[in-house]
C-alpha cells in the first residue's frame, strides 16, 4: 500500500516536507494538484487541492520520483509546503481521505528501500545514526558507514568464505576427486585471513558503540567531596542536588554532554563510605558497579575530609583521574601519599584548576577515539555476529584438518551466514522491526 508521512521535523517551520511512496503515488499527485504529473526530479510549483472539497490547501514545490530511481525504489513524491501545523494536518487529512494510502510507520520508507535492494542493513543503520547524531564525531562515524567502507570490508570477507565453501562442497559432491594442493592452500589462507581480520576488528575497545551511545564517565568518592557540584559544573546546569548533608545522593544521576564533539554520559554516584543504612548501602553498591562499567573514573576526595579507602585506591588505574577538591583549604599543598596518583587539585567553589581538569578529561577522550575512523563495529549485533563467525571458523579449522569435510562445511556455512547477517544479506527478518522502529516516522 502507498504510504505518506511528514519527513521534516515536527513543529512550526518555514518549509515542511511530506513524503509519499508506493504504486498509487502518481494517481495521488494528480488528485492533489488537479493536473498532470510534473517532470521527474524537477522542482515544480503547484497548487495543492483537497480532492474532496476542491479547496486550496497550499501552494508549494512538488518533486516526482518515478521508481525504481527513487529512495525507496518505488514511485515516490515529496510535497514541500509551508510548515504550519494547520497546513500539514490539512494535507495529511486529504491524503488519508483518498483511501489510497495510509500513514507510514516509523522507519518504513527506509525499510522499503532496504527490502527493494536500494541500501543494505549497515547503511540503513547509519542513516538512523546520522539522524540522531548530536556531536561531530557521531556525525562523522555515521557518514563513514554510509559511504560503504564497512560494507566493502564485510563483503570481501564473506566472498573469501564463499569461495572456500564452494571448494569444500565440490569435494563433498565429488569425493572420488582429489582437491589440488593449491586449492587446499588457498582455503586455509582465506580462512586464516578472515579470522585474523575479525580478531583485529573485535579488538577495538568498543569505540564505535561508545561514539553512538556516549563515553561513560563516573564521578566516585566519599560523601561531601563535591561530586554533585562537579557534575553541575560540567553540565552547566543544576542537574544534581548539592547539600552538606552526607548521603544526599543515593542513586546515580546521569547527564549527557557534548565535550568538543565527543558524546559523554556523566554519572554522579552515591558517596562511598561505611554505612549501616540499607538504602545508602544499595546506593554505594550501584556506585561501585557504575565505576566498574565506566570508561573513565573521576575519583574525587576533599582536602578537608580525606576519606581515602582501599576501595577508592583500587579504582585508580590508567582509566582514572584523582581529583582533590577544596584545595584552597590546604593552600594547594598535596600530601605525599597522593603524589603517586598525579592528582589534580581543584576548587569548585573558587573556580581553581577546573579548566585543567576539563583539559585532562578531553585528552582522555581524544586518546580513546584516536583511531575512530577505522572502526567497523557500531552495534552489539555486529560484534556478536563477528564473534560467532570467528567461533565457527575455528571449529572449521579443527574439523577440516581431520578431513571431516561434511561437518567442516557446515561450520563454514554458519560462519558465512553470520557475516551476511551484518549487512543484511541473509536471515535478518527478525531484526528489521527493532532496527527500523528507532527511525522517525517520515524516514
Amino acid at each position: 500500500m502507498t504510504i505518506y508521512a511528514l519527513s521534516s521535523g515536527p513543529g512550526i517551520s518555514g518549509v515542511a516536507v511530506i513524503r509519499i511512496s508506493g504504486k498509487e503515488t502518481s494517481e495521488i499527485l494528480k488528485l492533489l494538484t488537479k493536473g498532470n504529473l510534473p517532470k521527474p526530479r524537477v522542482a515544480t510549483i503547484k497548487k495543492i487541492i483537497d480532492p474532496n472539497s476542491a479547496e486550496l490547501i497550499d501552494e508549494g514545490i512538488i518533486l516526482w520520483f518515478p521508481g525504481p530511481e527513487s529512495y525507496t525504489g518505488e514511485d515516490m513524491a515529496e510535497l514541500h509546503t509551508h510548515g504550519s501545523k494547520a497546513v500539514i494536518e490539512a494535507i495529511h487529512r486529504a491524503l488519508g481521505d483518498t483511501k489510497k494510502c495510509r500513514l507510514a510507520e516509523p522507519g518504513e520508507f527506509t525499510k522499503i528501500a532496504f527490502q527493494n535492494g536500494k541500501i543494505n542493513l549497515l547503511k540503513a543503520e547509519s542513516i538512523s545514526d546520522l539522524i540522531s547524531s548530536e556531536t561531530e564525531i557521531q556525525r562523522k562515524q555515521a557518514i563513514n558507514i554510509m559511504t560503504g567502507k564497512s560494507s566493502e570490508v564485510y563483503h570481501d570477507l564473506r566472498e573469501r568464505l564463499i569461495k572456500a565453501l564452494s571448494n569444500i562442497e565440490a569435494k563433498i559432491d565429488f569425493p572420488e576427486e582429489d582437491i589440488p594442493k593449491k586449492i587446499i592452500s588457498e582455503i586455509k589462507k582465506n580462512v586464516d585471513y578472515v579470522i585474523e581480520k575479525i580478531q583485529k576488528i573485535l579488538n577495538d575497545q568498543k569505540v564505535g558503540e561508545r561514539i553512538r551511545e556516549g563515553f561513560k564517565i563516573a564521578i566516585i568518592g566519599p560523601p561531601n567531596s563535591g561530586k554533585s557540584s562537579l557534575l553541575n559544573y560540567l553540565s552547566k546546569r543544576e542537574a544534581a542536588i548539592v547539600s552538606e548533608i552526607a548521603g544526599t545522593t543515593r542513586d546515580v544521576i546521569e547527564t549527557h554532554l557534548n565535550l568538543d564533539g565527543y558524546p559523554v554520559i556523566l554519572s554522579d554516584t552515591a558517596g562511598i563510605r561505611n554505612s549501616k543504612n540499607e538504602i545508602e548501602k544499595k546506593g554505594i553498591k550501584i556506585a561501585l558497579n557504575r565505576a566498574e562499567d565506566a570508561d573513565l573514573k573521576i575519583v574525587m576526595i576533599s582536602s578537608k575530609n580525606r576519606y581515602f579507602t582501599d576501595v577508592l585506591k583500587g579504582l585508580l588505574e590508567k582509566n582514572a583521574i584523582l581529583v582533590i577538591n577544596k584545595s584552597e583549604l590546604t593552600k594547594g599543598k598535596v600530601d605525599a601519599k597522593f603524589k603517586r596518583y598525579n592528582p589534580i587539585l581543584i576548587s569548585i567553589k573558587k573556580k581553581i584548576n577546573l579548566n585543567k581538569l576539563l583539559f585532562k578529561i578531553k585528552n582522555k577522550l581524544k586518546n580513546k577515539f584516536l583511531n575512530s575512523h577505522d572502526i567497523l563495529i557500531t552495534r552489539e549485533r555486529h560484534r556478536e555476529n563477528l564473534k560467532n563467525c570467528a567461533y565457527h571458523l575455528e571449529r572449521f579449522q579443527k574439523k577440516n584438518s581431520l578431513n571431516d569435510f561434511d561437518k567442516a562445511a557446515e561450520d563454514l556455512r554458519l560462519a558465512t551466514r553470520h557475516l551476511g547477517m551484518i549487512v543484511g544479506e541473509v536471515g535478518v527478518e527478525e531484526l528489521l522491526g527493532s532496527i527500523f522502529n528507532d527511525f522517525c516516522i517520515g524516514k
